[in-house]
């Protein structure tokens, strides 16, 4: 399947900004399922300087700076992105939490240190015992860990209410399991904090999420905008991921952006700016999709 995929971010500000660095997150990394065909980035005003690269978990990364005063910004990207199917992971089949923790400490190789990475406190994911009790009963050490996050996933989607304005970015985790509710970037973090509460291995996600509902169903949260979940890592079947804004494993329509340990690292734009006053940001984002022409659809990039 080919998504095509547009993002724009539209700072207004009130007053001139003089100066402003920015580093954002907006070009799809590739992974085992999925490629990343094309990718533009368009900005407005014309950057003074700008680079490319990767940041520490390989993300691909875009510096730029304006030097010239202006009151709004606008960062464009388009891509065309090619996703294969999604193996099915037999959840039961995972190790137990015991085992996964007993491999995190007695190995050593580069897979299993990018796991014990994960199993750490972080900026929006601090280390908290109230995260582990709320999933203590669901990954007992016997639990096969992927199927105990899956019913973590699906407790979050029962017990929260999606509500957008319950929450910001900087709110706590500790808030947001009081209030029972808020957005896909607040129940990833939850979710992640709950595992690493654990000391079990999990991954902030962010992306893009298509869905096209059946007639007469609800359409699924988190369409046209940026999108979070979680993936959790077992050694037999790698990371996998779960939406617990939709009560889901991840499949084709989830389109992977970036990962790291919690939004702090992916943030799609930061930066600094140089005055501005008070600003208004609008973003928007449209994912469409087609149908991969036979002559191509056998080739791998």
């Amino acid at each position: 399947m080919l998504f095509h995929i547009s993002h724009t971010t539209t700072y207004t500000y009130s007053e001139a900004v003089s100066l402003c660095h920015n580093l954002v997150h907006l070009t799809p990394r590739d992974t085992e399922h999925q490629t990343c065909l094309s990718s533009e980035l368009h900005i407005q005003p014309d950057p003074q300087n700008q680079w490319t690269g990767a940041d520490y978990f390989g993300n691909p990364i875009t510096f730029f700076t304006l030097q010239a005063p202006h009151r709004k910004l606008t960062i464009t990207t388009m891509h065309l992105i090619r996703v294969e199917s999604v193996p099915t992971v037999d959840r039961t089949q995972s190790l137990t939490c015991w085992q996964v923790r007993q491999i995190l400490k007695t190995q050593h190789s580069v897979d299993v240190l990018e796991a014990v990475a994960n199993t750490y406190p972080s900026v929006y994911i601090p280390e908290d015992r109230e995260l582990a009790d709320f999933g203590r009963d669901l990954l007992t050490d016997d639990t096969p860990y992927l199927q105990g996050v899956m019913e973590l996933t699906s407790r979050i989607h029962r017990e929260f209410r999606y509500d957008p304005s319950a929450t910001t970015v900087t709110t706590p985790l500790r808030t947001v399991l009081k209030l029972r509710r808020g957005v896909c970037q607040d129940f990833a973090h939850l979710q992640i904090g709950v595992l690493r509460a654990m000391g079990l291995p999990a991954r902030y996600i962010s992306g893009y999420l298509r869905t096209i509902p059946a007639p007469g169903t609800t359409r699924l949260r988190g369409v046209d905008a940026s999108h979070a979940w979680v993936a959790a890592w077992d050694p037999n079947f790698g990371w996998v991921g779960f939406d617990p804004t939709n009560n889901m494993a991840t499949a084709m329509d989830h389109i992977v952006l970036c990962w790291g340990r919690d939004y702090d690292d992916v943030a799609p734009v930061r930066g600094v700016i140089l005055g501005g006053g008070i600003h208004e940001v609008v973003v928007g984002v449209d994912v469409s999709t087609e149908e991969e022409p036979e002559s191509t659809a056998g080739i791998l990039f």
